[in-house]
C-alpha cells in the first residue's frame, strides 16, 4: 500500500504557529486514514519549534534557497529560525522515506510546506511563487508533493503508482 505524507494541521491537529488548525473534512483524506495510508507530521514542531509560536517566512529566496543556505527564514520578530526549519524538512523526509511514501499533501502557502505559494518575507501577507523548505526538499528527492486544495490530482498520482507497483495483489 502507498503511503502518504500529510501536514498535521490538515488532520486537525493544533499545530500551527497560531496554535490553530486547517483542518481538512475531505472525503479523500478520510478513506486514505482509514486505510492506514497517511503519515501526519508538522515540520516545524519536528524541527523543534513551540506551539503557537511567532509567524515565520522565508526571506530572499524560496524553499530550495534555504536548502542551499542562500535564504533565511525569520519570524515576525527578526528571529533566525532556520535551523528549525532544516531539521524539521529533513525529519519529514526521513518519515516518507522510512514507510516508501511517494506523495505528500502539505498546507499551501506555508514555509515549511506551500508547494507552489508561499508569503515574500515582509510578512505583508504577500504571496510569491515557490515553495516552502520541507516541500522543496521532498520534491528534490522524488516525493510528489501537493497541496490541500490539489486532492483529486493526488488521488489520480497514487492512483498510477499503486498500479504500477508489482509487489500488488491483482
Amino acid at each position: 500500500m502507498q503511503m502518504v505524507l500529510v501536514s498535521s494541521c490538515l488532520m486537525g491537529e493544533k499545530v500551527r504557529y497560531d496554535g490553530g488548525t486547517k483542518s481538512l473534512l475531505d472525503p479523500v483524506l478520510a478513506a486514505w486514514q482509514a486505510e492506514g495510508r497517511l503519515l501526519w507530521v508538522c515540520p516545524e514542531v519536528a524541527g523543534g519549534l513551540g506551539t503557537p509560536r511567532p509567524p515565520a517566512e522565508i526571506v530572499g529566496g524560496t524553499g530550495e534557497s534555504v536548502l542551499l543556505g542562500h535564504a533565511k527564514v525569520r519570524t515576525n520578530t527578526g528571529e533566525d529560525v532556520t535551523a528549525q526549519f532544516l531539521r524539521g524538512a529533513h525529519a519529514a523526509l526521513a518519515l516518507a522515506r522510512s514507510r516508501g511514501a511517494r506523495i505528500a499533501i502539505l498546507k499551501a502557502r506555508s514555509p515549511s510546506c506551500g508547494n507552489e505559494q508561499i508569503y515574500d518575507g515582509t510578512h505583508s501577507r504577500t504571496v510569491i511563487a515557490g515553495e516552502g523548505t520541507t516541500a522543496a526538499l521532498l520534491k528534490r528527492e522524488g516525493v510528489r508533493v501537493f497541496h490541500e486544495g490539489q486532492l483529486r490530482e493526488a488521488a489520480e498520482h497514487l492512483a498510477q503508482l499503486e498500479a504500477l507497483d508489482p509487489r500488488r495483489t491483482r
